[in-house]
């Protein structure tokens, strides 16, 4: 992931900060607990293609 990019990059929903998670190849909100997937290096931004986050998954 592009660290520019990801620095520009926010929740679509609370306009939060995003963390890359490498392994899952997932922008991952903590505010909204919400993954949203990376595809082929391009950032997917739609809520309903984003997973709930598991109350035991941490970042």
């Amino acid at each position: 992931m592009d660290k520019k990019l990801l620095e520009i990059l926010v929740c679509p929903l609370c306009k939060g900060p995003l963390i890359f998670n490498k392994p899952t190849k997932e922008l991952i909100c903590k505010g909204d607990r919400l993954a949203y997937p990376v595809r082929d290096d391009i950032p997917v931004m739609l809520e309903e293609e984003a997973r709930q986050l598991d109350a035991e998954e941490e970042f």
